[in-house]
């Protein structure tokens, strides 16, 4: 079954009827390799992983059989690797988005869930915390100890909230993209619409529009004019950032990186200006007029 039919346009083409990429018995050379590109290209977020950061170990353990692909897929996820990749520098809300996405093929149903796992991840560690996904009840019913995680999310499975389908979107952002490439950055994609208990609007992933794999914010007030004085005649864009850091030039971007800023530019200086933005590190996630004379 086609998880939707907008499925070319939203990206899911390649989840239709894929199927499960598991390890069984008697399982030869090419199986268990097929298995191990699967649980690093789930676990990792589809991020670029170089040979020299593979976990060498686990994958001998699991080529042997001394471990099943549930403890491979622990081992990933509590790795050093994982860590640097997805814990250090991110938003804890973020980090649980991910654990959700990466382990048990989901994005979080409500704040409740978030708490839980904060809470846990406090008092006990992020290792715990892993060991609460891999270990639930949940993952054991779908995955059990030779299924790879796979993004249930886009479907609608036994206990599953219609809520869930939409937020999935916003952690997904396309087949090709890295959860580490998101115009968002590290922020929380979720955190407002669970807080406020309310559904989340799908939006296209990347390459299917202009500024489609970000959601705008229209309650972003434009800081600052860049630019010079603005003639009567001059039209003025309402540029909108993400990922910008202080740069130094004298332009005024914040020190700490922010998921969402934006400018008014007058339209003579606006290829300018775009231009300096990017090359203080910021993504142009949506350009607008804001105003015409």
């Amino acid at each position: 079954m086609p998880v939707t039919a907008a499925a070319s346009r939203l990206g899911t083409s390649p989840f239709d009827g894929a199927p499960r990429v598991e390890l069984r018995p008697n399982y030869t050379k090419e199986d268990v390799e097929n298995v191990i590109r699967a649980v690093y290209r789930q676990v990792l977020g589809n991020d670029y992983l170089m040979k020299s950061e593979r976990l060498t170990s686990a994958e001998s353990l699991l080529r042997d059989g001394n471990i099943s692909v549930r403890e491979f897929v622990r081992a990933v996820a509590k790795s050093d690797l994982y860590k640097q990749k997805f814990l250090y520098g991110n938003f804890q809300t973020r980090v649980i988005e991910l654990n959700y996405k990466h382990l048990l093929g989901r994005a979080p149903y409500d704040e409740s869930e978030v708490i839980f796992h904060l809470d846990l991840y406090e008092t006990q560690g992020f290792d715990a915390d892993i060991d609460s996904y891999i270990d639930s009840e949940e993952y054991q019913s779908n995955f059990g100890e030779s299924i790879v995680p796979y993004y249930r999310g886009f479907e609608y499975y036994a206990g599953a909230r219609t809520v869930a389908f939409n937020r999935m979107f916003r952690l997904y952002r396309g087949y090709a993209n890295s959860d580490r490439s998101q115009a968002e950055g590290r922020v929380p994609h979720l955190a407002r619409d669970l807080a406020q208990n309310k559904p989340t609007s799908i939006v296209s992933p990347s390459g299917s529009g202009s500024f489609a794999f970000f959601r705008a914010s229209d309650d972003v007030a434009p800081s600052k004019c860049l630019g010079g004085s603005v003639g009567e005649s001059t039209r003025v864009y309402r540029v909108e950032v993400a990922g910008l850091r202080n740069g130094g030039s004298g332009v005024g971007y914040p020190k700490l990186r922010r998921s969402s800023t934006a400018y008014l530019v007058p339209y003579d200086q606006l290829s300018a200006r775009m231009q300096q933005i990017q090359r203080q590190g910021g993504r142009i996630v949506s350009v607008s007029l804001a105003s015409a004379s």
